[in-house]
């Protein structure tokens, strides 16, 4: 009898089943207001924009909604082959990401750096100054940045002359209006900044003693110390720029309320091109589908981003 007592599953009282059970109850309740965001805000809006991209929805005329197949993403192809607004705005997005995201990593990583100096005096002053951009509103910084690269008024126009330089027409020259763009960007790296900061606080001071009973100098600290050991940061902060790209477009729209990608067509970045087509011309349906077709290009990224990371991103403790 007592050897099957020993054996016997255990069955908690009804009291603590009780208690467990109202402890899920007020859990849940307190989720709820996330969880009912959640499904009215996020899921229920890209459930129904997939069912649009494949209607011809104009938020004018809702009473002509029908199913039109698969001629939105048709349209999209013959754009992106023939150079259409699709493939345009593709091809900005890009050659924008190719600039921004190197040269956003390459100074977030060397900010980081140079803030985590123990010889550096007022560290704290100045993690909290290159910071501060990220608060200021995307708009109020764009129109600073606007007057401040403004070719004929700008302040450094004037310093560019003052040292007998040519002044770029920023914003209104096809040439200088992307990477104008990409120098806005850089008035916010101060969070990737930090997460860099953060990680390179995490990095144990013995390896860097190792290295340097081995003799090696700053360069081979960096890359046999620094790199693998702030390699998950790394992977992390390539991802988000890349979902930022992609998702870019306040400071364009401020440059050109117009949406045409002023100046010639070099800031029309997808974004831009899918809001035009919602909200400029009211083809929901087909703004809808280019919502999707970002999203695959994204997804498909960051696979490739994912496959890759094996070869270069080191974990702590992970076999290799």
């Amino acid at each position: 009898m007592i050897e099957e007592d020993r054996h016997s599953i255990y069955t908690p009282p009804p009291s603590t089943r009780s208690l467990a059970r109202r402890e899920t109850l007020w859990g849940l309740a307190f989720l709820s207001p996330w969880l009912i965001g959640l499904v009215v805000f996020t899921a229920l809006p890209i459930v129904a924009s997939l069912v649009l991209s494949f209607t011809n929805f104009n938020i004018l005329h809702p009473e002509s909604l029908r199913f039109i197949g698969f001629d939105n993403y048709n349209r999209m192809w013959n754009e992106l082959l023939n150079n259409g607004a699709v493939g345009q705005s593709l091809g900005v997005t890009a050659r924008f990401a190719l600039m921004s995201v190197p040269l956003g990593i390459g100074l977030a990583l060397g900010l980081a750096l140079l803030l985590n100096q123990k010889l550096l005096a007022g560290k704290s002053f100045f993690r909290t100054l290159f910071f501060m951009p990220v608060l200021i509103p995307l708009v109020a910084s764009t129109i600073v940045w606007q007057g401040f690269l403004n070719g004929s008024t700008g302040w450094l126009a004037q310093i560019l002359r003052a040292f007998g330089l040519p002044a770029p027409d920023w914003f209104y020259d096809p040439s200088w209006a992307l990477p104008g763009l990409v120098l806005l960007g850089i008035w916010g790296i101060g969070n990737m900044m930090l997460i860099f900061l953060a990680g390179l606080q995490g990095i144990p001071t013995e390896l860097y003693e190792a290295v340097k009973v081995d003799g090696g100098g700053l360069w081979a600290r960096f890359r046999h110390v620094t790199l693998p050991m702030i390699s998950p940061v790394l992977f992390y902060n390539i991802l988000i720029a890349i979902i930022g790209v992609s998702q870019y477009f306040t400071q364009a729209y401020v440059i050109d309320p117009g949406g045409n990608g002023r100046p010639g067509g070099s800031t029309l970045f997808f974004n831009m091109n899918l809001y035009n087509e919602g909200w400029s011309y009211n083809n929901m349906g087909y703004a809808s589908a280019l919502a999707w077709l970002m999203l695959i290009i994204v997804v498909i990224a960051a696979l490739v981003l994912f496959r890759t990371s094996a070869r270069w991103v080191f974990y702590a403790g992970a076999e290799r």
